[in-house]
């Protein structure tokens, strides 16, 4: 529920905002706004939420955690209104719409904070009510940049009795906590209450509710990630019998002579367990030809045992670090900060905007990209590296380009030319292989083929690069591309 407005017009008197400064502005949520204030050498923190069932205004106590990357309407109002004198902070009539006039040396602006359930919003305007912009971008309403905002008439509003709450429902949980010790519960000033309640027990932006929601979230993530390792743990029990296959190729081999034409199946002594065994073959096959199968099918098991035990690892870190993150958000006492820890985890990976194509990996210090076909390598190679980045690419092979992006006064450590050479080879057709020669060189050393196909480059200055795939190698840079990603 949120605040009626006569709770509003209480919570404001008890501000007491007229005559004080904005000193900083911080908006930890897309719909979550905190005002750093200072007047007469007393210094308040002003939270404004416009979250559904939660619209509310209140001093706060609690620490007001930053976003990793500042928010668009943050940037702006700290560009106009930080620093700036609030002459004047009332609500119009019995509108849960507060109006703020602020100076800002010679300019004048107005920003009025609408606290309605689901029409929730903040907006600056110059001091003639053209809108300047807004928390939420609404142009039906012209609650845009070059919009006008015009207040409600407020004149013929009906008179409608609203109760403030006495929040009475908290005390006995208030008198159970340690704050108890220092203020009761009934010295407390609206404001505490409103903070108190809002933090603990809104429909929104509460720790109840966010509890809920991180639950609901692991729940989902940790039952598709134990799905999945079960898959890769069965898959790798079934690779189990590859020595198997193995010995069933020496046994053909050994009894050669005896396998006709036709035979679907052969059976034979075990010279190992001294037992009759029987064995599937190709009856349109040699015997040499069916060995030949068994064993090309051992070495493609036992290389993917290989693979499985790396895939199987990387869901087990995955599954330690849901786990992590969860513990970190129950342990966490404040709601803004756990709706910060949720959003993170929570984004759909369709809004996650790529600066650049291809894959990246953060190494030591060390940024290198990864093209992974012509128009990515050409988009790479076009608007994303500098002509004293390091190029690599596999010799008379196609594939994709891999980039190690320069840093000033650094020579590139050998282990750091191994990744790069490592995805290099992975990322080309020499992948099949295991091994591959390269070239490098700088990036202002690469000439564009005349004529040529869209990411052809004609390198000089080059030097040659020989590399065996390194499983444990490609492991460690996918667990870091995975850890960076938030995957």
């Amino acid at each position: 529920m949120s605040l009626n407005c006569n709770e509003i017009n209480l919570a404001l008197s008890e501000l007491d905002l007229e005559g004080a400064f904005i000193q900083d502005i911080i908006q930890p949520g897309f719909d979550t706004l905190a005002l750093y204030t200072y007047k007469n050498s007393t210094a308040k923190t002003v939270l404004i939420c416009t979250a559904p069932k939660s619209c509310r205004i209140s001093e706060t106590r609690k620490k007001i955690p930053k976003n990793e990357k500042p928010l668009r309407f943050m940037e702006f109002l700290k560009s106009r209104i930080k620093g700036s004198k609030i002459i004047s902070c009332r609500q119009l009539g019995l509108e849960r719409i507060i109006r703020f006039d602020l100076t800002h040396g010679e300019q004048a602006f107005i920003m009025y904070v609408r606290l309605w359930s689901n029409a929730g919003n903040i907006i600056l305007c110059d001091s003639e009510g053209n809108v300047l912009d807004s928390m939420f971008r609404r142009p039906n309403k012209d609650e845009i940049t070059g919009g006008k905002y015009s207040e409600p008439d407020t004149s013929k509003k009906k008179v409608k009795e609203f109760p403030i709450r006495d929040f009475s429902e908290l005390k006995e949980e208030y008198n159970a906590s340690k704050q108890a010790e220092y203020t009761s519960f009934e010295n407390l000033s609206f404001n505490e209450k409103i903070d108190l309640f809002y933090s603990e027990h809104a429909d929104t932006l509460s720790r109840e509710a966010l509890l809920e929601k991180a639950e609901k979230w692991f729940n989902e993530h940790h039952s598709k990630l134990t799905a999945a390792l079960s898959k890769l743990e069965q898959k790798k029990n079934d690779f189990s019998n590859a020595e198997q296959k193995k010995h069933q190729g020496d046994l053909l081999l050994s009894y050669a002579s005896e396998i006709k034409p036709g035979m679907n199946f052969f059976e034979c002594l075990d010279y190992e367990t001294n037992q009759t065994v029987q064995i599937k073959i190709n009856p349109k096959l040699s015997a040499h030809e069916n060995a030949q199968l068994l064993y090309e099918s051992y070495k493609k098991e036992l290389s993917g045992l290989e693979q499985l035990e790396q895939d199987i690892q990387l869901s087990k870190d995955k599954i330690a670090r849901l786990e992590k993150e969860y513990d970190a958000i129950t342990k966490e006492q404040n709601p803004v900060r756990i709706e910060q820890m949720l959003r993170k985890d929570t984004k759909p990976k369709q809004q996650e905007k790529k600066t650049h194509p291809g894959l990246d990996f953060t190494v030591d210090g060390w940024y290198i990209l990864v093209g992974r076909d012509a128009n990515e390598n050409d988009e790479l190679l076009r608007r994303h590296v500098r002509g004293s980045d390091m190029w690599f690419h596999t010799r008379d092979c196609p594939g994709g380009y891999v980039f190690i992006k320069y840093r000033a006064g650094k020579t590139i450590p050998l282990d750091i030319m191994l990744d790069a050479g490592n995805l290099a080879v992975y990322y080309s057709k020499a992948r099949k292989n295991g091994k591959a020669d390269l070239y490098y060189t700088q990036v202002k050393y690469l000439r564009r083929a005349k004529n040529g196909p869209k990411g052809r480059v004609l390198p000089t200055q080059e030097k040659n690069l020989s590399i065996v795939l390194d499983q444990k190698r490609l492991a460690r840079l996918e667990a870091i591309r995975q850890e960076q990603e938030g995957i």
